[in-house]
């Protein structure tokens, strides 16, 4: 496997990033998108992006397939450069991948040969964290997400629900200011990915931490979010406040019922 998957969430931090601001607790990360023209050079994925995040908030993502929402997640992460328009981060120009940022995709992208422990320790050592404090914060975050007896298995050992807790202990054990997520519980059954829309929120709290969460799933974009955005036809279509977030009970609230129901509409499903 190249090393480009080892980048995905240890990135070399930018210019403008202090070296210990993804250590900083329950600071989150303001990002915002002023007149964004996204995508790559001759095929435009979304214009005219007028979006701010604010700390600590759990923004997430709606739309159809191919509308932009791995592109401005990948835009956020600055994997890729905006075509024009401003991004920021705290208000400064965001010029590229930074530690104060961290990408979870749907693949679990855990090195094989490496034990879970071993890839949460990934992004410490990077970092240049001594040796025996990766290893007390890696057996940490993987004991916080259920993964204590399990940190000496390989991630063929593991099932997927495991595998994407070991990734979220990996992203969060380097304490970002923003975690981005792109469908990250796409691939599980309806079961574990509940499990693990609960384990978000638990693991979450006390952080700070910004997120900006893409998926496909209307009902997992009201439960986790804030606030969502609607993506389609190219451009932001809305964001609309999300009432009750994180409350298991609000999915029979009339307020959350007629806004899934405006959602789906925007979305025209």
């Amino acid at each position: 496997m190249s090393t480009s998957s080892e980048a995905r969430t240890a990135s070399a931090p930018d210019d403008s990033t202090h070296p210990e601001a993804p250590r900083t607790p329950g600071r989150g990360l303001a990002l915002a998108l002023r007149g964004a023209v996204l995508g790559h050079p001759g095929a435009t994925a979304l214009s005219g992006v007028d979006l701010e995040v604010a700390p600590g908030e759990i923004l997430t993502v709606v739309g159809p397939s191919g509308c932009g929402k791995s592109t401005l997640l990948r835009t956020l992460a600055g994997l890729l450069a905006p075509l024009g328009g401003e991004v920021t981060r705290d208000g400064r120009p965001l010029t590229g991948p930074g530690a104060d940022r961290a990408l979870v995709f749907q693949e679990d992208a855990l090195l094989p040969w490496r034990t879970l422990r071993a890839n949460v320790e990934l992004p410490l050592a990077i970092a240049g964290m001594p040796r025996t404090a990766r290893r007390e914060r890696a057996e940490a975050w993987l004991g916080r997400v259920g993964l204590a007896a399990q940190t000496r298995q390989l991630p063929h050992r593991v099932s997927g629900g495991q595998r994407q807790r070991a990734q979220l202990a990996r992203a969060l054990a380097a304490g970002p200011r923003a975690v981005l997520m792109d469908e990250p519980f796409g691939a599980l059954d309806a079961q574990t990915r509940a499990g693990m829309q609960d384990l978000l929120v638990e693991v979450l709290a006390g952080t700070g931490a910004t997120v900006v969460f893409v998926t496909h799933d209307v009902d997992e974009a009201l439960f986790l979010g804030d606030r969502v955005a609607l993506l389609g036809s190219g451009r932001l279509v809305a964001v609309r406040e999300v009432p009750r977030p994180r409350e298991r009970a609000a999915h029979d609230d009339p307020a959350h019922t007629a806004l899934r129901r405006d959602v789906l509409s925007s979305l025209g499903t």
